[in-house]
């Protein structure tokens, strides 16, 4: 059983399982989405008493916290106990546009230049670092969701907006993959 789970899987189990997820959720009348923990969060620790938008019923999306936990246990236990250590395997053509922009090919996850430790003490990646995550928690608070969220369950209940949203985060990607990354780098 350890073997079988610690060995790579073929890309339409995730799919499945995702697909079973959100039929449950579906069932039971929630909505996925990992971005409104942090506004659950905030409200459990008191937020609610500095801002009328974290004083709701926090206690009512528990189940979400579950949800992340869960997520966040799951990467620990995969990356610790179920991970031959081999490197992540991504495509020659990724690791030559990652070349391309000065980065090594990752060994892990990512590329060292820009999530190691060490890129702590350069100011750009910081910078681009800080910059990048005011953007997404800015657009994510803009767009009503995170990518996760509107993408999977907005998309299957047919809303408008997760449909303009996901079109959006799209087009914001290509232009930073294709425009503004070889821009900063």
């Amino acid at each position: 059983m350890l073997e079988t789970l610690s060995g790579p899987w073929h890309w339409f189990v995730s799919g499945a399982v995702i697909a079973l997820v959100l039929v449950l959720l579906l069932f039971f009348g929630k909505s996925f989405g990992f971005s409104s923990n942090l506004r659950v969060i905030c409200a459990a620790c008191g937020a609610g008493k500095v801002n009328s938008f974290f004083d709701f019923n926090w206690k009512a999306q528990t189940w979400n916290l579950l949800f992340l936990v869960g997520a966040i246990l799951g990467g620990f236990i995969s990356t610790t106990w179920l991970s031959d250590g081999e490197p992540i395997q991504i495509s020659q053509a990724t690791v030559q546009d990652i070349q391309e922009l000065g980065f090594a090919a990752p060994q892990d996850l990512q590329p060292q230049e820009l999530f190691g430790s060490e890129a702590l003490s350069d100011l750009k990646t910081v910078l681009v670092l800080l910059v990048g995550g005011l953007l997404i928690g800015f657009g994510t608070r803009y767009a009503g969701g995170c990518t996760s969220g509107h993408a999977i369950s907005g998309l299957s209940n047919l809303q408008l907006p997760s449909l303009i949203a996901v079109i959006g985060f799209f087009i914001g990607g290509l232009i930073m993959t294709f425009l503004l990354l070889p821009l900063i780098f």
